[in-house]
């Protein structure tokens, strides 16, 4: 009797270490599944929080919750480059399973930081050009993402600008010269303005302090109209040159619906914050196993118009009918 009731302690024992060992085996795999994510702009928290948004939205859409199966680690530069390869290395550092960027700058510095982390460009100019990748159908490297297309769209928009404006002869480029894609752009526009019979005039700037100057110079150059080109430092400073553009009177053209929801006047693109919603399909894909080298970089199919009529009362413009039929969106 006192030998059964011994087996029955071994198999008993047995079982509760075969238990054990499952629950330890559960529990590990659970800890498995919550994902360390990256998300590093160029820009300050508060200029892209409607795009960090969007980001999170689209992650829920695809069953991540925040502290419950994901991780994201928020870095900011607040504008100032300098301070991108520090926060890049931070991340690479914490072992995240993927990094979310913007722009060529916060892209390469992860890329400099390593060549192995898996990175998805929320949004870029053109990620072939800046050499980020390969190209849009088989990117090879790390990085995969989605691209904004926006030097293609400058002609566009000057095109709109001189509808919503039938009697423009000149017009203001607001620019940043040291910008990667400021000649792409400036090229797509000059072939637009010469069949439109428009002469361009670039007002240049680097810093906060060159727009008053900038904005003088369009004055003085007396344009009828501005448009301004894309990138970090136009949506960091975006309400300064709505701003100024209304306090001018100048009729605006912007890239992105973030100014004319701003107080700019019109704006003809891609939604920035779509882009970002978009980017949780990439990091959602690359946490199932997938390779950034073996996603497609995806273009956009869906451009916006949007016309703010309040600031075209502001500044004393008479919308042509044609024009506002067109519009997505009206701001009223």
């Amino acid at each position: 009797m006192n030998v059964v009731r011994r087996q029955w302690s071994v198999v008993g024992l047995t079982l509760c270490a075969m238990l054990f060992a499952l629950c330890s085996s559960a529990q590990a795999q659970q800890q498995k599944k919550i994902a360390r994510v990256g998300f590093l702009n160029i820009n300050s928290a508060s200029s892209t929080a409607a795009n960090a948004d969007a980001f999170r939205q689209g992650l829920g859409q695809l069953g991540y919750v925040e502290g419950r199966n994901i991780v994201v680690e928020w870095r900011y530069a607040d504008g100032k480059a300098d301070r991108l390869p520090g926060l890049a290395a931070d991340l690479v550092g914490l072992k995240v399973d993927v990094i979310v960027t913007a722009a060529t700058a916060p892209t390469q510095a992860v890329k400099q930081a390593s060549r192995t982390v898996p990175i998805v460009i929320a949004t870029h100019n053109d990620p072939i050009g800046a050499g980020l990748v390969a190209s849009l159908a088989r990117p090879g490297g790390n990085v995969t993402g989605l691209s904004n297309i926006q030097i293609e769209l400058s002609g566009k928009r000057l095109e709109l600008l001189k509808e919503m404006v039938p009697k423009l002869s000149r017009v203001a480029v607001l620019r940043i010269p040291s910008a990667p894609a400021t000649p792409p752009q400036m090229k797509e526009m000059e072939a637009a303005a010469h069949s439109l019979g428009v002469k361009l005039q670039p007002a240049d700037w680097e810093t906060l302090e060159d727009l008053d100057n900038a904005f003088a110079a369009m004055i003085k150059g007396r344009s009828d109209a501005l448009i301004t080109f894309s990138g970090p430092r136009f949506g960091l400073h975006r309400i300064q040159i709505v701003d100024l553009a209304a306090k001018n009177r100048l009729p605006a053209m912007y890239p992105d619906a973030i100014y004319a929801d701003s107080g700019g006047l019109m704006s003809y693109g891609v939604n920035t914050a779509d882009l970002y919603r978009r980017a949780a399909y990439f990091v959602d894909k690359i946490l199932k196993g997938a390779k950034p080298a073996d996603l497609p970089v995806e273009q956009p199919k869906k451009f916006e118009l949007i016309i703010n009529l309040k600031v075209a009362k502001q500044i004393g413009l008479t919308i042509p009918p044609n024009v506002l039929a067109r519009a997505d969106k009206v701001i009223r």
